[in-house]
């Protein structure tokens, strides 16, 4: 649960900014949408990137080895510092890319502000990843949630005041949310840093940090780990980023409606996420004890519950998709009704498609993080490519654009590439974990 809702913490501030942005019209909903469309790459890829420390830290802690452990988190931090700031530089020289995609006009000039400064909370976000993984890889699940949820109250009260100008703070729209972002991820690192600094198990980790004594095997470890599972969620959320630009070119309605369903399905992804994070860290414990059978047995207990708690969100999803979209607009601007009613009509039909596809998305996700528990990135790695971008955007791209499928063969597409994930990526640990335990029965 900790690990759910510290999850769950970084989909809520978006949330919130998609709820109190969507208070101001359809072009500001899609602008933010088009401004966070760049920031999920470059975060997808830090984030991947900073799950490589997690399972290291993880068979340090099961094998009971301090320095492993240390080093582990102290080489993982270093790493992700300098991604941080070569994401932010990336994101910059990538913001003239928005006018060369064809993107509504109106929606360009807003998302320019906004992403300046979204663009510079990656640091601080990619940075409190490191401090998150290696804290999930001790099992002190429960200080990240608390950091998240310090963030996310941070987050709401600077977008209210400065989203809508309260409290004699001048009204800045947009922008108004991009700095509650930066400023609630700012206090989010250190605030978790604090609490892992007061506690016995994790104090001598996080001080006395020799930052730059760093070894190249250690470093070649990491980067061996984090990159393909980097590549893994930027292969993945590049997909979603590309169906928001496939959204823009079918117009603003059609780019507000996406962001709408895609906020919504990003949180009952984040409790998939939380729940592979958990694979991840017992199969990494159980990994460093050598007790495949249990790795085996914790895996699929964990397969089990995650794909129960899909069903019910896809039940929700189907019994409330005409409600849910209403969250986000505000009916009672009478100049944008008709907007609304689109982008509503839109939303729901691409939630009855995202309710479909709960169970893969949540098979795919808690696949990955058991095998990065198994240290296996590789093959997941081409498998995702595959899934994602030899299956699923082709079949978004030719229903979007040659058919008359719209929005909802964009996220055809998503079902397409999320369920071939699924599959193969179960399919891949189911013989692994098998090949473990019989290799280890021979060796006894």
């Amino acid at each position: 649960m900790p690990v759910i809702l510290g999850m769950l913490g970084h989909t809520v501030v978006a949330l919130v900014d998609n709820i109190m942005v969507g208070q101001l019209g359809t072009a500001e909903l899609a602008a933010v949408s088009l401004g966070n469309s760049f920031m999920f790459i470059a975060m997808s890829f830090g984030i991947g990137f900073s799950t490589a420390i997690t399972p290291l830290v993880a068979e340090a802690d099961g094998e009971g080895s301090f320095t492993k452990g240390k080093s582990a988190f102290k080489h993982g931090l270093f790493l992700c510092t300098v991604l941080g700031i070569l994401l932010v530089a990336l994101v910059f020289a990538g913001k003239p890319l928005m006018y060369a995609m064809n993107q509504p006009p109106e929606v360009v000039a807003l998302a320019m502000p906004y992403l300046n400064l979204v663009a510079v909370s990656l640091l601080p976000m990619i940075v409190f990843q490191a401090f998150k993984q290696f804290s999930d890889g001790l099992s002190l699940t429960r200080y990240p949630m608390y950091a998240t949820i310090v963030a996310n109250i941070v987050n709401v009260f600077l977008n209210y005041i400065f989203i809508f100008g309260k409290w004699g703070m001048p009204q800045l729209g947009i922008v108004g949310a991009a700095i509650g972002t930066l400023a609630s991820r700012v206090v989010m690192v250190a605030y978790l840093w604090y609490m892992l600094s007061r506690k016995k198990k994790s104090r001598p980790f996080v001080l006395n940090i020799k930052f730059f004594e760093l070894a190249k095997t250690e470093l070649k470890k990491l980067m061996n780990l984090g990159m393909p599972s980097a590549l893994q969620m930027f292969f993945e959320v590049g997909i979603f980023t590309a169906a928001i630009w496939l959204s823009g070119i079918l117009g603003k309605n059609p780019q507000a409606a996406n962001q709408i369903a895609l906020n919504l399905s990003s949180m009952t992804f984040m409790v998939a996420t939380g729940f592979s994070v958990v694979a991840m860290i017992r199969v990494g414990n159980q990994k460093g004890l050598q007790r495949f059978r249990e790795l085996r047995r914790i895996a699929f207990s964990i397969f089990l519950l995650s794909i129960l708690l899909a069903v019910v969100f896809a039940l929700l999803f189907v019994i409330f998709k005409d409600a849910l979209p209403k969250l986000y607009l505000d009916y009672d601007n009478v100049a944008e009704r008709l907007d609304n009613l689109e982008v509503a009509t839109i939303a729901a039909q691409l939630l009855l498609i995202s309710a479909i596809f709960q169970i893969s998305d949540t098979l795919q996700v808690v696949a990955l993080g058991a095998l990065r528990g198994m240290q296996d990135v590789k093959i997941p790695t081409v498998i995702t490519f595959i899934a994602y971008w030899a299956i699923g955007f082709p079949i978004s791209y030719y229903l979007s654009m040659h058919e008359e499928y719209g929005s909802s063969g964009i996220w055809i597409g998503l079902l397409a590439g999320l369920t071939a994930s699924g599959v193969l990526l179960f399919i891949r640990f189911n013989k692994l974990s098998n090949r473990l335990i019989v290799k280890d029965s021979a060796l006894t």
